[in-house]
């Protein structure tokens, strides 16, 4: 799909849990002075929000409700300045990344109503000079005409070390036994899953990550605009 006339440039990249998509596109966007999206965030908002109403995973029609009206906002944390993610007036930042609330995500974004409820949500980030958006189909269903669709991959067990290293940085206890297995689950889900699974788009360019610093992979998509802009 031709880039609409007179629309911000959309750098897309997705891939699947734990691949690095989120911090080399917040790399990427900070580099190019372009607006960020992470879009996984929304999803994990709407799960948090379900966990504190006690809304049940299954049931669509509410959850996409939430979905819809949650107050969920972007930020910059006063004291570290990084990106913080806001329901209501907490921060949930740091509640966003604990296991219980990814799963959960992972499982509501198999409804079609909360994805068609997120996805105006999402396109309202696309905002001058530039988007880049992570997620799991940004290149295939919200911004099918983004000048550059990158899927990044790694493999599962480099990506559950990626996850363990983290959590134990964060003073947070983690198997990596168990950190395998949730990933593969996910994987699963999201790649099988009935509504937008996740998958490369056919113009997409395929980036693994397994081997690869942050700053190699940054500077691939990097030159990769580049070429597009």
């Amino acid at each position: 799909m031709p880039l609409l006339h007179g629309e911000p440039p959309v750098i897309a990249i997705d891939g699947p849990s734990g691949s690095g998509k989120g911090t080399i596109a917040r790399s990427v966007a900070q580099r190019l002075s372009f607006v960020f999206l992470d879009s996984g965030a929304l999803y994990r908002a709407v799960a948090l929000a379900s966990l504190n109403t006690h809304t049940k995973e299954d049931d669509a029609e509410a959850l996409a409700q939430l979905a819809l009206t949650a107050p969920i906002d972007f930020s910059r944390n006063q004291d570290t300045g990084d990106a913080a993610v806001l329901l209501g007036a907490q921060d949930v930042t740091a509640d966003l990344r604990r296991e219980e609330v990814g799963e959960r995500a992972s499982k509501i974004a198999t409804h079609q109503q909360v994805r068609a409820a997120l996805l105006d949500r999402q396109r309202r980030w696309r905002q001058p000079p530039g988007l880049v958006a992570d997620g799991r189909d940004m290149g295939t269903v919200v911004f099918p005409d983004a000048i550059l669709k990158v899927f990044l991959t790694a493999s599962a067990e480099i990506r559950a070390k990626r996850r363990h290293k983290q959590l134990i940085e964060k003073g947070m206890s983690a198997k990596i036994e168990s950190l395998l297995a949730d990933i593969r689950k996910r994987d699963d889900r999201d790649y099988n899953r009935e509504i937008a699974p996740l998958k490369a788009a056919e113009d997409s360019v395929a980036i693994d990550s397994s081997l690869l610093s942050i700053d190699q992979v940054v500077t691939k998509v990097l030159d990769l605009a580049e070429n597009r802009l």
